[in-house]
Parts: C-alpha cells; sequence; structure tokens
C-alpha cells in the first residue's frame, strides 16, 4: 500500500488490529463450540520437560478439558522431539513422559474422547517437514518470536538446525492431523501463523485447484498471568518457584511458606505496588473461584502468615481430586503406556493418511 491509498499504520497500531480481530474470531469460534463443536478439531500439547504444575492446571490444562467435554475432537501432544530442540541431551524423558501423561489423566483429560501422542511415535507426521521445509524462507525462520527468544535466551550459542526449523514442526503438528483449532496466547498468534502460510503455500504450489490443507485458526485462552512463590517470575521449573501437581499436601504447605510476600501486615488486593501479595491472592481466587479483593478484606490485618494459610487451603483444596486420581494412575505404568500406545497407534493412523494425500498432490506415489 502507497501513501495515496491511505495513512500507514505504524506497527504498535496494526499489532493491536491484527490481535482485535483474532479476539473478535476466538469469540465467533465460541459461539460456534457452544451449539456444534463437530466442525473442530483442536491440537495442543506440551513439551515433557518436567512435572506440570499449577500455573500449567490453571493457564491450559482446565481449558483443554473443557473443550474436550464440549464435545471437541481433541488431539494431545507429547512433543518429546522438541525436547532436543534447545538442548544437547533428554535426560530421563520416559519417565518424564508418564509423569506428563499421569497428569493429563488426572486433570482430567480422557483417552476415551482425547488422542494422547508421541512425536517420536509418528514418522510421517515428521516425514511432512521435508516438504514443508521447502515452502519457506531462512529469514522467515529467523524472524519467528520463538526462534528469536530462545536464540537470545541462550547467550549467543549456536542454534541448532532443530531449533532453527522449530516453527516448521509445529507446523506439522497442527497439520499432519488437519487441527483447525489451536488454543493459543496473544502472544504466540504469530507462531501459529506459520502453520497458516505453509498450508497456504503447499496449497498452491501442490493442490492443483484443491485445498489439502485449511488454515488453522486461534482459539485465544483465558491469560492466567500467575507467577511463582518468589512473586517475580513466571512459575517455571528453572525458576524453582511452582506448585507442583504431584506434590503432596504438607509439601506445597511448606512451599508456600517459603513465597514472598512484604513488609505490610495489612492485607491489599494491589497488583502494580504490592505484585508479591496480589499474586498470592490471585492463586487463592483462582483455586476457590472467589475474587482477590474479597480475600484481602477477609484476611485485613492479619498478615503474610494468614495470607499464605488462606492460600495453602485454597490451592490444596483445589488439587485434592486431582492429586488423589494421580496417585491411582501412578501406581498402574502399564495402564499409561497403555494410553499412550493406543494414542500413538491413532496419530500413525492419520498421519499416514494425510502423508499420502501429500505425496498424490506433490506426485510421488510410484
Amino acid at each position: 500500500m502507497d501513501g495515496t491509498d491511505g495513512p500507514h499504520l505504524d506497527s504498535a497500531e496494526a499489532l493491536d488490529r491484527s490481535l482485535s480481530a483474532a479476539q473478535a474470531r476466538s469469540d465467533q469460534i465460541e459461539q460456534q463450540l457452544a451449539t456444534d463443536p463437530s466442525n473442530f478439531r483442536m491440537l495442543t500439547g506440551d513439551r515433557p520437560t518436567g512435572r506440570l504444575h499449577l500455573g500449567h492446571y490453571l493457564g491450559t490444562l482446565v481449558n483443554r478439558v473443557r473443550l474436550q467435554d464440549l464435545g471437541l475432537e481433541t488431539m494431545v501432544l507429547v512433543a518429546d522431539y522438541q525436547v532436543i530442540t534447545d538442548r544437547d541431551e533428554t535426560g530421563r524423558l520416559a519417565d518424564v513422559v508418564l509423569e506428563l501423561l499421569t497428569d493429563y489423566l488426572a486433570v482430567g483429560i480422557d483417552p476415551a474422547r482425547s488422542t494422547i501422542f508421541a512425536h517420536s511415535a509418528v514418522p510421517a507426521l515428521n516425514q511432512l517437514m521435508l516438504p514443508f521445509l521447502s515452502l519457506v524462507t531462512d529469514a522467515e525462520l529467523r524472524r519467528n518470536p520463538t526462534v528469536k527468544a530462545e536464540f537470545e535466551a541462550s547467550g549467543g550459542r549456536p542454534m541448532s538446525g532443530l531449533l532453527l526449523t522449530y516453527p516448521v514442526h509445529q507446523a506439522a503438528d497442527i497439520l499432519f492431523c488437519k487441527a483447525n483449532l489451536v488454543p493459543v496466547g496473544k502472544d504466540q498468534l504469530p507462531h501459529l501463523e506459520m502453520s497458516r502460510v505453509i498450508a497456504r503455500r503447499f496449497n498452491e504450489r501442490y493442490g492443483g485447484g484443491r485445498q489439502v490443507f485449511g488454515a488453522p485458526e486461534a482459539l485465544l485462552s483465558p491469560v492466567v498471568n500467575l507467577l511463582g512463590t518468589d512473586g517475580v517470575h513466571k512459575m517455571s521449573k528453572s525458576k524453582h518457584n511452582t506448585i507442583d501437581l504431584a506434590m503432596t499436601e504438607d509439601e506445597t504447605a511448606r512451599a508456600l511458606k517459603r513465597a514472598v510476600t512484604d513488609s505490610d501486615r495489612n492485607i491489599t488486593y494491589d497488583p502494580q505496588d504490592r505484585p508479591a501479595v496480589a499474586n498470592l491472592l490471585s492463586m487463592a481466587a483462582l483455586c476457590s473461584g472467589a475474587d482477590p479483593r474479597d480475600l484481602a478484606a477477609q484476611i485485613g490485618d492479619g498478615g503474610g502468615g494468614a495470607l499464605k494459610a488462606l492460600v495453602t487451603e485454597a490451592v490444596n483444596e483445589r488439587l485434592r481430586p486431582v492429586r488423589a486420581r494421580r496417585a491411582e494412575l501412578a501406581a498402574d505404568p502399564g495402564y499409561l503406556l497403555g494410553v499412550l500406545r493406543e494414542g500413538n497407534a491413532k496419530a500413525n493412523e492419520i498421519a499416514d493418511a494425510t502423508l499420502s494425500e501429500v505425496r498424490e498432490a506433490m506426485e510421488m506415489v510410484y
């Protein structure tokens, strides 16, 4: 667009418009899901890098279960290959995968309604990376927000080829099963755009006038800005500030006893000036369904000790049934492995069919 077509949008204004449009479309999708979820297949998942924690639970897992329970066809990816995008070894990966699977089932992901599968067990999914890589440029990959962020966090360490091509692997995750819905936060919209670009370019180059891949859409997830027990950083295993789903109630109490507050005994909800206290109040509110301001008023001048006691009770109450179910599941690793094998088998059927369609479109069936 040149100057005669109207005013240029600066980057901030353009971003705001893009986010507004994405939110409007996401709201429309929510309305459709409430009446007829049968038109959607959702892809979601996690890297198996450690136990899931309260931040995962409140931020994504509860929403995944909600969508599953609406009747949405759900694909849940255990992204084990992505563990080596930014590290030299996988560690005790099999154990971590089972921990992740245990957490999934404990929070309510139902293998009868959701397909849980692992990257490394679905060869045809990964083979899609070859034609997909031919559709993007080196510059486009290096501009991807995830690639840039991971590279900056590495302190200048040489980037692996897998990290550089991570956005394409992510596109293969979504497109192999022709998922048309991906729950994301607003900051993840650029990541999904790469999948949309690859789908469009494949259709243009090889589709011969037909649509092999649809463009996946974003379902914007509710934002849960939950900090860890340090009151500073986002809840993260690497920061040692988490409340793990696998913790006992006593372990939870000890972790929260070490949580940061401040010196003012009068408890108020003030995210701007008292972020650590506000975070604990938010944690209790999210777990109990109460308003954080009402909780603050309830504590009054009881100080940090009363605040931590209230948060501990709210968290333990919310996670009690999850932990009970988790203990049952952890005692039966054979069942867990069976769930994963069944999910892998279903994912392989889908991936093989998609790869066959891709090879036919590319005239590579001999």
